[in-house]
């Protein structure tokens, strides 16, 4: 079985642990609880007849106090880049993270969630950024952790892309 590092990077309380979480064991809580440094989760999923496993790596947040570290993003074959829809700072701060992991990883494919569409009517992320995103060639997902809404394509999403890299799968600004 082919085993891939994927990277879940965004903001501090996003949702990449929320997304995880769904993913893994479908399980959702609004109890909120910061990842101190790294956790692992695997899941095993099956793309174009072949079986992968997935190994899950949710960072802690990137915020002012602290930056992701380079070799935690080491060694992955793609990532995830989460941004809350209610807060557009997180939009930036995905920004700085692409490019972050672009520098230290390479070209490898990602794919970006805008998180909490269940409270899509709060949202500051516009979709004229949306646009902006997807003309820099980001693959852009809408989910809900809450809900469970588009968590399995955004994971299957990475893991096929993670099979056939397109020119597309990396920011070309």
């Amino acid at each position: 079985m082919m085993q891939k590092k994927i990277c879940m990077l965004g903001g501090f309380a996003v949702g990449k642990t929320s997304l995880v979480r769904r993913f893994v064991s479908n399980m959702f809580s609004d109890h909120y609880q910061t990842t101190i440094g790294v956790t692992v989760e695997k899941k095993n999923v099956t793309v174009d007849n072949r079986d992968v496993m997935l190994m899950l790596w949710d960072l802690y947040g990137d915020d002012e106090f602290q930056r992701v570290r380079d070799s935690y993003l080491r060694g992955s074959s793609g990532y995830i880049l989460v941004m809350d829809g209610t807060r557009k700072v997180t939009l930036d701060t995905a920004l700085a993270l692409q490019q972050t992991a672009a520098r230290t990883v390479g070209a490898v494919p990602f794919v970006s969630i805008i998180n909490k569409a269940d409270v899509r009517s709060e949202w500051e992320i516009t979709e004229c950024a949306i646009e902006q995103l997807r003309e820099r060639g980001w693959p852009v997902l809408f989910g809900s952790a809450k809900l469970g809404q588009g968590v399995e394509e955004l994971f299957v999403t990475l893991a096929t892309r993670m099979g056939n890299p397109s020119p597309r799968s990396t920011d070309r600004s």
